[in-house]
């Protein structure tokens, strides 16, 4: 009972800490003038991702590498099937075109770089400050690219002809939220990774599945109250952008720092011949469907999501040693993988007919 406490006590301070970290964040750079489709692609998206940030630092610090490696895996594996699949149900999802140019094959690039330079087993140190000097790269860029195209007035709708003293008044408010923020994700992090750490002791189940699963799925709650709050509201963008930005962050800032500050990072033998596989292969599904239409329709997100669910199912069959689990595998793999991606693809192509 206690570590069912502790898990949900975690769950509950780092989404609490991530909605005062991206509020403020969100406020402060439109005070300062950044643009609305920068704050998406970086302030939310990285915002969002602060619990991963959290739990997987934690987790290498105290040497749980398969929680922290899991975590990000598991969470951009979350973030594609699960997040998008919810949000595009609830309404088509349409995909802005910088998306489908720029930040989606980036996405792709960051998956495949994950697995090229765990191929042998370990995220050093030169590899880590290389991940983390690409995430700025990006970030950086996208900055740019924000103030090229004419960025948002710099002050925010909140404060506009408001006294100097008023001003630095809300500045200040947004500054606490940040740091009010920070404080509880910290808190969070270390609770859900101590219940975490306990419950696969107990159940007899790998630090990496317990990642995978549990973790990544609580800490991408904040990706998922965005992307479908964003979808019911028809800002698509948002909701698309989120996902796409928050799954860069998990693998080139996350993963990278962990290398830098954890003097490396085991890569688990599992992890490189099942899950990160998964996670590419993933990524990569997001390609063609956007290029086709620039649209994720309902049945398709309805698609990713029972794609999550059959990656859930084969987790716990593989975990548990189930006798069920190679039929499952042959019918995922000779039946209803191919026949869903024919669909997916013929579907696209009856989109760019229509157009």
């Amino acid at each position: 009972m206690t570590v069912v406490v502790g898990l949900v006590a975690g769950i509950v301070l780092l989404v609490g800490g991530a909605e005062l970290l991206v509020r403020g964040a969100s406020r402060l750079a439109v005070a300062a003038g950044i643009s609305p489709l920068v704050i998406g692609l970086t302030v939310v998206a990285y915002g969002t991702s602060a619990p991963e940030l959290a739990v997987s630092l934690e987790a290498t610090l105290r040497g749980q590498a398969d929680v922290a490696v899991g975590n990000v895996v598991g969470s951009n594996i979350f973030n594609v099937l699960f997040i998008l699949g919810v949000s595009a149900a609830v309404a088509p999802l349409v995909v802005s075109s910088q998306l489908v140019r720029l930040d989606v094959p980036i996405m792709i690039a960051a998956s495949f770089a994950l697995l090229g330079v765990g191929m042998d087993g370990r995220i050093g140190r030169v590899e880590g400050a290389a991940l983390a000097l690409a995430i700025t790269a990006y970030t950086v860029h996208l900055i740019w690219q924000g103030q090229r195209d004419k960025p948002a007035k710099a002050e925010s709708a909140d404060n506009v002809g408001e006294p100097a003293p008023s001003r630095w008044r809300y500045v200040l408010i947004q500054l606490a939220l940040v740091i009010g923020g920070l404080v509880l994700l910290v808190a969070g992090s270390r609770a859900l990774v101590d219940a975490a750490i306990t419950i696969a002791t107990r159940i007899g189940v790998s630090e990496l599945v317990i990642g995978l699963t549990i973790v990544a799925a609580g800490t991408s709650l904040p990706e998922l109250a965005t992307s479908v709050l964003a979808s019911a509201r028809g800002e698509r963008d948002i909701a698309v952008g989120n996902v796409v930005g928050s799954n860069v962050f998990n693998i080139l800032a996350i993963l990278g720092l962990c290398g830098i500050v954890g003097d490396g990072v085991i890569v688990p033998p599992a992890a490189l011949r099942f899950d990160i596989p998964v996670m590419v292969g993933v990524a990569v599904l997001c390609l063609p469907i956007a290029l086709t239409g620039n649209r994720i329709s309902r049945r398709e997100g309805l698609l990713f999501v029972g794609y999550y669910a059959a990656y859930v199912t084969y987790l716990i069959l593989n975990a548990s040693g189930h006798d069920a689990l190679p039929v499952f595998s042959n019918v995922m793999l000779l039946f209803v993988l191919p026949v869903s991606i024919a669909g997916l693809i013929a579907s696209a192509l009856l989109r760019r007919r229509r157009r």
